[in-house]
């Protein structure tokens, strides 16, 4: 059993799934994958678990009922890699803005954080946007600028979706305490794990546009980040107690 997971979300990826699942299988050193699948009417739920058969050990599923937003879909993913006691779990997209060759560099960055964690970020050097309209990178942009004067988390790119996290991070953050699904999912993440003391690295990455199927992407959820940021500066943030295991 590999000690590295992979949980990607999906709603209607049918013309990602099998693409990103092969990429992720492919790299070294080994990673396992989990999809949560939020019951997508286009049929990338049997798509997985055709490959299942060809990756019996490495390649997993949880099948939800239905569409019930980013965020969620992380949280039940997180609690089942902490019920199989993976070391690093990584979130990533499944339409391949986030390229699966990175993620041997995030996990590096991640184990010399000390336990800490790591974000593929757009906005340190060397990182960048490739194929996004320009007003798309001035919202994300200064979204983060916006995070930054409100929270003062450190971290330039605050809505990154790509990121490892260790162990030791995720027993901490009471995950039951989390409360928003959007944007501001990724941003509350950043925010508990830098208030409860762990250092975050920014890997510099290339984030690209999907090529197929489509955005799930909306106003709705730029509003809930706006909004949640506010509310997130009025939070009370205190560690989960748990007890670690010696490793």
């Amino acid at each position: 059993m590999s000690q590295n997971l992979v949980i990607i979300p999906t709603y209607n990826e049918k013309e990602n799934a099998e693409a990103i699942a092969r990429a992720v299988m492919a790299l070294q050193p080994p990673f396992e994958l989990l999809f949560v699948d939020d019951n997508s009417p286009d049929g990338t739920a049997q798509i997985i678990r055709n490959l299942q058969t060809e990756f019996p050990n490495r390649l997993h599923l949880l099948e939800r009922a239905g569409k019930l937003g980013l965020g969620t879909a992380y949280i039940a993913g997180f609690r089942w890699a902490m019920e199989k006691q993976y070391e690093y779990v990584f979130e990533m997209d499944a339409d391949f803005s986030h390229n699966p060759e990175d993620l041997p560099r995030l996990l590096k960055a991640c184990e010399n954080q000390n336990g800490g964690m790591s974000i593929g970020s757009r906005y340190v050097k060397g990182g960048r946007v490739k194929d996004w309209p320009l007003d798309r990178i001035l919202m994300s942009y200064f979204a983060s600028l916006y995070v930054n004067l409100v929270l003062w988390i450190g971290v330039r790119d605050c809505t990154a979706g790509f990121v490892c996290y260790s162990r030791k991070v995720l027993e901490t953050i009471d995950l039951s305490e989390i409360r928003f699904i959007g944007y501001a999912f990724q941003i509350e993440m950043k925010y508990k794990a830098k208030r409860l003391g762990f250092d975050i690295a920014e890997v510099p990455v290339v984030f690209t546009d999907r090529e197929k199927g489509e955005s799930k992407m909306n106003m709705g959820i730029f509003k809930e980040a706006f909004v949640g940021v506010l509310k997130m500066r009025c939070m009370r943030i205190r560690p989960k107690t748990v007890s670690f295991r010696n490793t």
